[in-house]
């Protein structure tokens, strides 16, 4: 029997919605495991969880983590930019782009920055791990010119994995057996 999580981190009615504070996110064989916190309301306490969702995600939350490839590359000197480097939210990303996974990201605190956390398929088959430096969003003496936008690009991921936390997965339809004789 499957239990949901909704009943842990309340209602998802937009009058009675609970208030969730994603710390970490990690995507693996995708299910999502996530450190948050969850307030009733702005004047409850909070309360802090650590879940492994059962269900599989909905390809809505992959595809908004692999936004964040590009980020990862850059902030780990993995590619150097190019004219075609960024793709628009609607376009795949370009080839350069296929041996890199973004795997999760750690926030910090007051969700003012994040550490992306990767993956390098090398040739080899081998998996190379990618853990990029803490990347503050407001730092003025930020050497990283796109932290605006990573910034922005984290926040739709960050959209996604409370719209998992709430329930949204992977509809699960079993085929109709078909029996030959």
């Amino acid at each position: 029997m499957s239990t949901s999580l909704l009943p842990v981190v309340g209602p998802d009615s937009p009058e009675t919605r609970s208030i969730i504070i994603v710390q970490k996110a990690k995507l693996k064989d995708q299910h999502l495991t996530c450190e948050f916190t969850e307030q009733r309301d702005e004047e409850s306490p909070a309360r802090a969880f650590a879940v492994t969702c059962q269900e599989q995600v909905h390809p809505d939350l992959p595809h908004a983590l692999s936004r964040l490839v590009p980020h990862l590359c850059l902030l780990t000197e993995q590619l150097t930019e190019t004219p075609d480097y960024w793709p628009s939210d609607d376009e795949e990303l370009p080839p350069c782009f296929a041996s890199f996974t973004v795997t999760g990201f750690s926030m910090g605190k007051n969700q003012g920055g994040v550490t992306l956390i990767g993956q390098r398929e090398l040739t080899n088959g081998r998996v190379l791990n990618l853990t990029t430096p803490y990347q503050s969003f407001d730092d003025e003496q930020s050497s990283y010119a796109y932290a605006g936008l990573l910034e922005t690009t984290l926040a739709t991921a960050l959209v996604e994995v409370e719209a998992a936390l709430r329930g949204k997965c992977t509809d699960y339809r079993q085929l109709e057996l078909a029996f030959s004789s």
